[in-house]
């Protein structure tokens, strides 16, 4: 399966747990995502689907992988976890391919998984009936700390009282991330390669942020889902104006600058979930950033292919960009945006160098 080596390493697992092996593309450096021109015909002829991205809710290029995956007989999967209202032209993302899967936990703010939508409505019936066979019995314990998760997240944050709490889960070993990347396992990983397609021999690690993943949801979460989605568009609107106030700053990523340009209307500025920007010292910025009490998630570094090996994925014919992209973004929080502003012009950290045009000339497609 084609995929994007800037993105997150469950999925990864997910895609071993379905018995396929990864096979990482090149990617564009404006925006992280799959870069359609620079797959070389040999890969394309390896792969049979391809899982998109939309890396922060940056689009893909949704049509580009649809017409060539067509013209191969393959299926489009448009992973729009951080996608929820995002569209390419007036048409959203999630309507290109062959199924699309979006999540609650996202945009919406809520911790109970996500949702499917196939293309092809004929198609439901059969994914339910797979679906029922992987979950297990609803449980009101856990659907009493699904549906207050987010409400003891927005007091943290009201109450300033993130550094506290991050450093003392840190103290205290609770977090499943001790970096950027989970813990590989390579040996129980090796393992596991040998079950699949089962996606329970590769539960120690798809179960990283979302331990119910497989737990049914009760009547309790569920309506506290139905409450957290009815405020889903005043979120996307807000997300809106925060993206576009960051897209506007030296830092942003080439992809975000032009979505924001000027001339480009509020209803087709992507609402996003994060928005990349682009620092030298990346890593150095988020530790000056914990201490101020902002948290940064969803930086994938180092890459899929750098983090996994040959071993258990196709490593990118033309990694360089990923490899620079995954180095400089730092994923902000758009709703967060004006405080983030005042943060950025007090620690004035320095733009990303350039990816060098002599990189992207050598990575051209071959065959």
């Amino acid at each position: 399966m084609l995929m994007s080596p800037v993105n997150d390493d469950v999925m990864l697992f997910v895609v071993l747990a379905a018995g396929l092996r990864p096979v990482l593309a090149p990617v564009s450096p404006r925006d992280g995502n799959i870069d359609v021109r620079a797959v070389p015909e040999s890969t394309w002829r390896s792969v049979d689907a391809v899982l998109t991205t939309n890396l922060y809710g940056m689009p893909d290029d949704a049509g580009g992988l649809r017409t060539r995956c067509d013209r191969m007989g393959i299926p489009l999967l448009e992973d729009a976890a951080h996608a929820i209202g995002t569209t390419v032209g007036d048409r959203p993302i999630g309507t290109f391919g062959t199924a699309a899967a979006f999540s609650l936990g996202k945009h919406a703010g809520a911790t109970g998984g996500g949702f499917l939508a196939p293309e092809d409505p004929g198609d439901r019936k059969a994914l339910e009936d797979l679906r029922d066979e992987l979950l297990a019995p609803r449980q009101l314990r856990q659907d009493l700390a699904a549906a207050l998760r987010p409400v003891a997240r927005s007091a943290v944050q009201r109450l300033h009282l993130v550094r506290p709490v991050w450093r003392t889960m840190c103290a205290l070993g609770l977090l499943e991330r001790e970096h950027f990347r989970m813990e590989l396992h390579e040996r129980h990983l090796r393992e596991a390669a040998g079950r699949r397609p089962d996606l329970m021999a590769f539960d120690r690690w798809v179960r990283v942020d979302l331990h119910g993943y497989r737990r049914e949801h009760g009547r309790l979460l569920r309506h506290a889902l139905r409450r957290r989605m009815s405020g889903l568009d005043a979120d996307l609107s807000r997300r809106r104006a925060g993206t576009r106030l960051l897209g506007g700053t030296v830092w942003a990523a080439a992809g975000v600058r032009g979505a924001v340009a000027e001339g480009v209307e509020d209803r087709h500025v992507p609402p996003l979930f994060r928005v990349p920007l682009m620092v030298r010292d990346r890593d150095g910025l988020v530790a000056r950033l914990e201490r101020c009490g902002v948290v940064s998630g969803y930086v994938y570094d180092p890459p899929l292919d750098d983090f996994a090996g040959p071993e258990f994925v196709e490593p990118s014919p033309a990694p360089e960009a990923a490899r620079w992209f995954a180095a400089h973004a730092l994923p902000v929080d758009p709703l967060l945006a004006r405080r983030m502003m005042r943060l950025l012009q007090r620690e004035a950290p320095q733009p990303a160098e350039p990816l060098p045009a002599s990189t992207l000339r050598d990575e051209a497609p071959g065959v």
